[in-house]
């Protein structure tokens, strides 16, 4: 049977990135996201691709997401776990308590709600088991300034991974976590332009193809559940991460 993964926030950055590379190996690919149109672009001329327009936040359509994915495709082999946000940057005093309750929201809560939904479906598949790849960052271990809500509910993520981890042994569902240094996407981009508006005279920012980071989710989900990548780093290597100031 044909490989399955649901992937959240499949319609722009990293998790576009790897929907595409899992369409292209023959994955079936479910494609969740909030925009639909979006998540169209991505499944055009796919048959093997599955469009789940749906809220992360929202346990309802989550479960919804989930339970018709598996239908479909038979079971749910894999979810990588990775729809985010990153708010607009300042010190926790300027920070908007609107920018933290969507960070948690969507960071957090709506990890766990994916999470929760898959570990459900696996458990209850048979053959039981399956995988949970969370999308972490370096953020979680070292954070840039100014990115309180980032950086903690990026962390938080590192305590699911590992509660997952241990939780789905009994299921034989693997739960591993992918942290990303600089990938190049809208996002990292944008944080490059602001950084450069900042401080015209810095060194530019260090980033690398997206499409490695996709290949890295790809040796993660095809591993056989015997075996873990419990915890996974991909980042540019010169980006100022390992080291003393």
């Amino acid at each position: 049977m044909t490989q399955s993964i649901l992937i959240t926030g499949a319609s722009s950055g990293i998790g576009r990135a790897v929907a595409e590379l899992f369409l292209a190996e023959g994955w079936q690919v479910g494609l969740l996201a909030r925009r639909a149109h979006k998540l169209q672009e991505v499944a055009q001329g796919h048959a093997n691709a599955h469009v789940l327009a749906a809220d992360v936040t929202d346990p309802a359509a989550v479960d919804h997401a989930v339970n018709s994915f598996a239908m479909t495709a038979g079971r749910l082999d894999v979810l990588f776990n990775n729809a985010g946000i990153f708010t607009p940057p300042g010190t926790i005093d300027e920070i908007p308590l609107d920018d933290w309750f969507a960070s948690v929201n969507v960071n957090l809560n709506g990890m766990f709600l994916a999470a929760r939904a898959a570990f459900r479906q696996m458990r209850q598949q048979a053959p039981q088991g399956g995988r949970i790849i969370n999308n972490g960052s370096i953020a979680a271990h070292v954070p840039r300034p100014q990115s309180a809500p980032y950086a903690a509910t990026k962390a938080a993520i590192t305590g699911l991974t590992k509660s997952l981890s241990l939780d789905g042994r009994a299921f034989d569902i693997a739960c591993g976590q992918i942290d990303i240094g600089n990938a190049r996407t809208p996002m990292v981009e944008e944080l490059s332009q602001r950084q450069a508006a900042a401080d015209p005279e810095a060194a530019p920012m260090q980033s690398f193809a997206v499409e490695d980071a996709a290949r890295s989710v790809l040796h993660m989900a095809n591993l056989p559940l015997e075996a873990n990548v419990q915890f996974m780093t991909v980042m540019a290597t010169k980006m100022p991460y390992i080291g003393r100031g």
